[in-house]
Order: C-alpha cells, then structure tokens, then sequence
C-alpha cells in the first residue's frame, strides 16, 4: 500500500518524515539492510547474505506498493533514510488475515531518540484501519531495549523460542514471541 508523507518529530525536536517505500529508495534500501544487519547481532542474518539485485528490490517494493494490506513505511531525516518498518500479512485465509507480523530496524545512530515509538505507533495504526485485529513480532531476548518499547506499546510476550539465531561462532540466542491485540 502506499503511504502519504507525514512529519513528526523525534524527542529531540528534530524533523523526522515517515512515508511508504517508493522504487527510487531501493538502493539505499539494499544499503540500508547490510549497514544495519552488520550493525547488530538482532536481525535476521549476516551482512553478506543479503545478495539482493536492484531489480528485486524494485521488484519487492512494486509488490508492497500494491498490495492493500502490506506496506514498507520509511523514517527519513533531512532527506537521509534512516530506518524502516514492515506490516506484513501472516496469510490471507480466514483464518489468519486477522493478524500481521511488524519488523522493525534503524540505522544504529539514530536508535534512542524516539524514532523507532514513532514509526511502530503508525504502523499499527495503519495495521488496525487495515483490518488486522492482532499484530506479533518476535525479537531477540537479548534485546532488552526493544522489549520494553514493544511493551510499553501493549505487546505481550506468549512464548520463547530456544536457539531461534545461530551466529558465524556457533553461538545462539533465544527470541521472545510477542503479540498485541489491536
């Protein structure tokens, strides 16, 4: 689905633009997923795997754009992108159009300043008007500062998952399963 630009501010007072993934931002798109999976160890894989073409971004974007349930919601600041959110159906059958999964990153220097509260409080205000009646997401238990800003949103979390990430050292960590009636 598309978005139309709105402004906000951060906590900081600065001007922050949230609007819908347009085909022109796919290459700092691609840019945008290895900085931030380089970043941190709570995303979903290792820099190197990303391998996608300008063209499939393009391609992904088209698809979002489309769609009248799914939308890519950027944050730009001064016309810098800094960040993304995903609404993301979990299936369109009765029985499951009802809920949606939320992915959420932004570039590391940005985190902190209220950006990520911003970008999540309007996607699942989009999510609710969209139809969905319940939104989950899971992260990484570890990630004690997305926690408590997906808690103090009105997830809860209903479940753990053992060794959901196994990292290049063969190290592994534990995600939280988190749902919010909507």
């Amino acid at each position: 689905m598309k978005y139309k630009s709105i402004a906000v501010k951060d906590k900081n007072g600065n001007d922050i633009e949230l609007r819908s993934a347009e085909v022109q931002d796919a290459e700092a798109l691609i840019t945008y997923l290895k900085v931030t999976n380089a970043e941190s160890p709570y995303l979903i894989c290792e820099p190197e795997e990303i391998t996608l073409s300008l063209e499939q971004e393009k391609e992904i974007i088209i698809r979002k754009e489309d769609s009248e349930r799914e939308l890519l919601l950027l944050a730009f600041e001064n016309g810098k992108h800094i960040g993304n959110v995903s609404l993301m159906s979990v299936g369109t059958s009765v029985r499951y159009k009802h809920r949606c999964n939320i992915a959420i990153a932004l570039y590391k220097e940005y985190c902190g300043r209220g950006i990520g509260r911003l970008m999540l409080e309007t996607i699942l205000d989009v999510a609710r008007k969209t139809g969905y009646s319940q939104a989950e997401l899971e992260v990484v238990t570890e990630n004690t500062g997305a926690i408590h800003l997906y808690e103090s949103l009105g997830f809860v979390k209903y479940g753990q998952l053992p060794n959901s990430m196994r990292y290049k050292d063969g190290s592994t960590a534990d995600s939280f399963l988190m749902v919010k009636q909507l």
